[in-house]
């Protein structure tokens, strides 16, 4: 349901819609008493009702609002006003990674720094026992100033069910209808995520290898027709070496992928 201009929730006057996807409608918004401005994410309907899903993410939500740290996009709150669960957090002026690169191919400085800096911001969760879950372009904002601010900590705990080792994970999850679920995220999961077995610290660190790969070789790693091919690319096949597709590209940052993307965790 779209919230129209000048609608309040709480302390937050909405100004604009900014965009929509699994996870729900995310709006720019003036929070009227500190006189700040903000995004806020509106969480679906459906996900709100599940009382264990939320439990779990206004737990993880909770530490990552506490994560201090210059590449990460702050969580200022979780409210629910007037039946709206949402989430109020920094608004970033900029674009996604996803629309950066979809311009122009980035040359290899670039493409580092914007890897050191998404790097640093995992470092600083993984320090702090918090795993993203969601690495992937669309969720890496890059500001005019080329400062980089990681997206959504704390939100794949929405999507996240109780998960045991099984054979059959794969295909459950691709018949997953939930929303959030992977189907539009398949290429930067890692093995453990395909398997529908627990993760770690080490899932970002995957998906982080494919985002970098991707800026660097101009392609996904993992590729197939039907996300089925894709997720069997990501369990059993090893992606062409960068130096296939740029030329004298430096041997550390191919070994660093190539670490990056091991599937024997």
């Amino acid at each position: 349901m779209t919230i129209t201009p000048g609608t309040k929730l709480g302390r937050y006057e909405i100004r604009s819609a900014l965009g929509a996807g699994g996870m729900g409608e995310v709006y720019l918004a003036q929070d009227t008493r500190l006189e700040r401005t903000v995004a806020l994410k509106i969480l679906p309907a459906e996900v709100a009702k599940d009382q264990g899903r939320m439990r779990r993410f206004v737990q993880e939500a909770r530490a990552a609002s506490a994560l201090n740290h210059p590449n990460v996009a702050h969580i200022y709150e979780i409210e629910d006003v007037d039946g709206h669960h949402f989430i109020a957090m920094e608004f970033i002026e900029g674009e996604t990674l996803r629309q950066h690169i979809a311009r122009s191919q980035l040359a290899l400085p670039e493409a580092l720094d914007i890897s050191v800096q998404v790097a640093a911001a995992l470092a600083a969760a993984h320090a702090a026992g918090i795993i993203h879950r969601d690495i992937k372009p669309e969720n890496i904002m890059v500001r005019r100033d080329g400062y980089v601010k990681v997206l959504d900590f704390g939100l794949a705990k929405l999507t996240e069910h109780p998960t045991t080792a099984d054979a059959e994970a794969p295909t459950k999850a691709l018949v997953n209808t939930d929303p959030g679920a992977v189907m539009g995220t398949v290429g930067y999961m890692s093995p453990e995520q395909a398997r529908g077995q627990i993760v770690d610290a080490r899932t970002d660190i995957w998906s982080l290898g494919v985002v970098l790969y991707e800026m660097v070789a101009g392609r996904a790693p993992f590729e197939g027709a039907t996300q089925g091919d894709v997720m069997t690319a990501i369990l059993s096949k090893e992606p062409p070496l960068l130096a296939r597709y740029m030329r004298e590209v430096p041997g550390a940052l191919e070994w660093i992928v190539t670490k990056a993307l091991t599937k024997d965790r």
